[in-house]
């Protein structure tokens, strides 16, 4: 049965109305955290049954939790490959959830509560994937938002503890606290600057990570870099977060000196790029995914660096999102080729910027 985006709290996408802080550069931050049940075998070893009745067990639950209470319950497994691909381009739900892999089929048992606020993923890489997803660098509201669900079904539901270990999880990566806290953020000054490895290394010694714009698995495009802890075992959730909240903040004022260097002594350079970036989405009439999402770092940057008035970072994020190609086969209602996608991308940026273009 098809997915009805009008039941979804605000269509699921209120996390990119850029209304959070320093929203020019981060689009988004999102903490999830990793629970199994007790009695259950991990998702990837359970047989159908088991994976069936940890979703009633937790259905069950999910009636008294008031952190659930607007939510929308979504049978992930009972989708049509192109809705359940849609989710994921949202951010909604995770690859392994969707079951986008030729190799790893979606799972029966596979489902999703969406609410305004907070999730739950059911039977992903482990039972329960709890997680909240706020436009913005907003990581204390993200967390504070999280661990009350996790409160509230915990509860409610006999999460699989080790005294010692702590949470319990499928991967010994998440075993402690399975938290698993990112931020998503636009660095296109830093890359520019050549200024961007040297910052991945300086991540990576302080025992974070970095991925594409899909988290684990995905290409970096468009600038894009999702900046996440890499441990969860022996150091408590507070730790976590304020380590990647100070390193974020660096990161974020590394990219903005990026950016004033280049206007500075290469100003010329950079409006000449941005612009043949805003010239080509607003008139070319076949876009690959990877050319429209470089071409809206470009716009992006320009938008920052105010060098293009009357374009919102908004209609920014809804480009990023809306021109993949799940959206753009649910807009014209039939499934695409890559050739025919390419086309209809193209004409949905140009009439998504003809609406709002500003002047130079």
């Amino acid at each position: 049965m098809p997915l009805d985006l009008s039941l979804l709290p605000d269509g699921g996408v209120i996390w990119m109305d850029a209304s959070g802080e320093h929203s020019d550069i981060v689009l988004s931050t999102r903490i999830r955290l990793a629970r199994n049940i007790e009695g259950y075998a991990f998702t990837g070893r359970a047989r159908d049954g088991e994976r069936l009745r940890v979703l009633a067990q937790v259905r069950d639950a999910a009636t008294q939790v008031p952190a659930l209470a607007h939510n929308v319950f979504v049978r992930v497994d009972e989708l049509p490959a192109t809705d359940r691909l849609l989710l994921h381009e949202r951010h909604l739900v995770s690859k392994e959830l969707a079951g986008l892999d030729a190799q790893h089929p979606v799972r029966s048992g596979a489902a999703v509560f969406l609410g305004p606020d907070v999730g739950v993923m059911v039977n992903e890489e482990d039972h329960l994937r709890l997680q909240s997803l706020r436009s913005g660098f907003a990581l204390p509201a993200a967390f504070e938002a999280v661990q009350q669900l996790d409160r509230e079904l915990g509860a409610r539901v006999p999460y699989a503890v080790h005294p010692e270990f702590g949470f319990l999880t499928a991967c010994p990566t998440n075993t402690g606290t399975g938290m698993r806290a990112s931020v998503l953020i636009h660095l296109p000054g830093l890359v520019l600057t050549k200024e961007m490895g040297k910052v991945l290394a300086g991540l990576q010694q302080m025992g974070l990570t970095y991925r594409g714009l899909y988290g684990e698995g995905s290409d970096v495009v468009g600038n894009f870099f999702q900046i996440s802890n890499q441990t969860t075992l022996g150091r408590s959730e507070d730790e976590l977060l304020q380590q990647l909240l100070v390193v974020v903040r660096r990161v974020i004022a590394s990219e903005e000196d990026a950016r004033r260097i280049l206007l500075r002594d290469a100003g010329y350079i950079i409006e000449d790029k941005v612009w043949r970036a805003y010239g080509t989405l607003r008139y070319a009439h076949s876009l690959t995914f990877d050319e429209a999402m470089n071409f809206l770092s470009g716009v992006r940057l320009a938008v920052g660096l105010k060098l293009i008035s009357g374009l919102s970072v908004y209609t920014l994020n809804k480009l990023l999102i809306f021109s993949q190609s799940a959206h753009l086969s649910r807009a014209e209602g039939r499934a695409l080729t890559e050739s025919e996608a390419n086309l209809v991308r193209a004409r949905y940026v140009r009439h998504t910027l003809a609406q709002e273009a500003g002047a130079p």
